[in-house]
């Protein structure tokens, strides 16, 4: 008897060992980790969908986007490696801006592709597009003529989608490579609270359909896969346009929540997650596919921080700051993980973690390693979600980025802000978002570096850096290493050109090797 079920332990051990998962990645656009009612008891509405994921699998409490804003975030997380690596030193990419990823740079999708794995994505591209352009203006653009750049040369076999942000031109369809229905329209400026620039419309493009539109193209291409011939396990992208500005709730959710019309349209995302796992249950995909759910970055204050105040909703869930800081609030994001065949349900992870750990997380499921000059600053938490209870953090550092392109370091309980404010919108600022209203601040009358004791001080609170120089010194000496290695993880040190922007860089003269 034994012996019979030990047999039937190895063969479903090696089964499942040559059945890859499936993966599907939802990306919300400006999710706040407070926003999620999993994580905020407090809330000032419910995430039921999000919630009974978190149930099922694995709610990670120190989560990290790679930068406080979308377009650095979204290209950490496809390569594995910092944004600001590249051309991208501060502020995000437009509609109309040229291709972010390099040319022959491997990107997750790629690397599964390139594993046996059909790759979709459906949603918010806004890593630039190679453009067949008429004139010298960003806008003079050939719609006729098929672009590069997207994500049919990033390893992704189907697209459909939008170029940027739902609150930037082009507002036009882009399917594969081409624009099915060219601009022919122009939209003009929104006021708040809807929120979006005046640029080129296609006819065809009606912005409050973009998000139920993506959400119907993940759920036919989740049947599609049912009934494939291949047989190919599949990795699903879905960057939703939501709930980003221009705050658009269908009929169905608009006035939902009772509290605010973004309120109403958080409930509709995680409603169109609920029809995305449906989906999933539907074709027999369940058992054997990690659904990772997460944001891009944090709450955006052009949401209305007042309103949520008034309803005593806090986006940031206790965390300081919002979308574009160096602070909590800014880049610590929700991220749920369900796997039915490996992760436990109902766990709930304190491990450090980065989106851009996605990359190597799918090498180690698939036991395949990759080149030193791939991924450089990626690191696996398979070990986590296979024993989320007991295994180790699996990072031991991890680096932040802020709007205005400062730094800010993480080793376990300590944080090191390698800057005098908040790095974006949020006070101590010189440049304030005009939605906080927050009073300008002169840098120079405040302390060159804050350290913060995240495990006492989770608010961030009270700047400890004159009490441990010692602490600065060894965070800010880790940070130069790690940026001038190439890479942040172990393994051959990668070229460093620096760029003027570096050079100028006073706090790094402070922290000599």
């Amino acid at each position: 008897m034994i012996l019979r079920l030990f047999i039937t332990l190895l063969l479903g051990a090696t089964l499942h060992a040559a059945t890859p998962p499936n993966i599907v990645y939802i990306l919300a656009d400006d999710l706040g980790i407070g926003d999620v009612s999993a994580y905020n008891p407090a809330s000032a509405w419910q995430t039921p969908h999000l919630d009974r994921l978190a149930r099922e699998g694995l709610r990670f409490t120190d989560a990290h986007a790679a930068s406080s804003l979308c377009t650095p975030s979204r290209y950490a997380l496809l390569t594995g490696r910092y944004a600001w690596r590249g051309r991208l030193k501060q502020g995000v990419l437009q509609g109309f801006s040229p291709p972010l990823i390099e040319a022959g740079r491997p990107t997750v999708a790629s690397f599964l592709q390139a594993h046996g794995y059909a790759t979709a994505i459906f949603g918010k591209w806004h890593l630039g597009l190679d453009w067949v352009r008429t004139g010298p203006q960003p806008e003079n653009i050939d719609y006729a003529q098929a672009f590069r750049g997207g994500p049919n040369d990033h390893g992704f076999e189907r697209f459909l989608g939008i170029s940027a942000s739902l609150d930037m031109p082009p507002y036009a369809w882009l399917a594969q490579n081409r624009v099915p229905t060219l601009p022919s329209l122009t939209l003009p400026d929104s006021p708040a609270p809807k929120l979006w620039r005046s640029g080129p419309l296609a006819p065809d493009f009606k912005l409050e359909e973009v998000q139920p539109r993506l959400t119907a193209s993940a759920v036919a291409y989740i049947a599609e896969r049912a009934t494939a011939k291949d047989k190919k396990p599949f990795f699903l992208y879905l960057p939703l346009a939501a709930p980003h500005t221009p705050i658009l709730p269908t009929k169905t959710f608009a006035g939902k929540t009772q509290t605010t019309s973004y309120g109403d349209f958080v409930t509709q995302v995680d409603a169109d997650i609920g029809e995305i796992l449906a989906a999933l249950a539907q074709h027999g995909f369940a058992q054997n596919t990690l659904v990772i759910v997460t944001s891009d970055n944090g709450f955006a204050p052009a949401a209305d921080v007042p309103a949520h105040a008034r309803v005593h909703h806090d986006p940031s869930g206790g965390y300081r700051g919002y979308k574009s800081d160096l602070f909590e609030g800014g880049h610590r994001v929700p991220f749920i993980a369900r796997w039915p065949d490996t992760i436990p349900a109902g766990a709930t992870s304190g491990a450090l973690i980065q989106q851009l750990d996605l990359f190597a997380t799918c090498a180690e499921i698939l036991g395949q390693a990759f080149p030193a000059t791939v991924a450089e600053d990626s690191v696996s938490f398979l070990s986590v979600l296979r024993q989320p209870n007991t295994a180790p953090s699996p990072r031991r550092t991890l680096i932040h980025h802020s709007a205005e392109g400062r730094f800010a370091i993480r080793e376990g309980r300590w944080k090191l802000l390698v800057w005098a404010g908040s790095g974006g919108w949020s006070s101590p600022t010189p440049a304030p978002s005009q939605w906080l209203k927050v009073p300008r601040t002169d840098l120079a009358t405040l302390p060159a570096f804050q350290l913060y004791d995240l495990e006492t001080d989770p608010a961030e609170t009270q700047n400890l850096a004159a009490a441990h120089p010692e602490i600065v010194q060894r965070l800010g000496r880790q940070l130069r290493a790690d940026i001038e290695r190439g890479r942040s993880t172990p393994g051959a040190p990668q070229p460093f050109t620096a760029p003027p922007e570096w050079t100028q860089l006073a706090w790094r003269e402070s922290f000599a090797p």
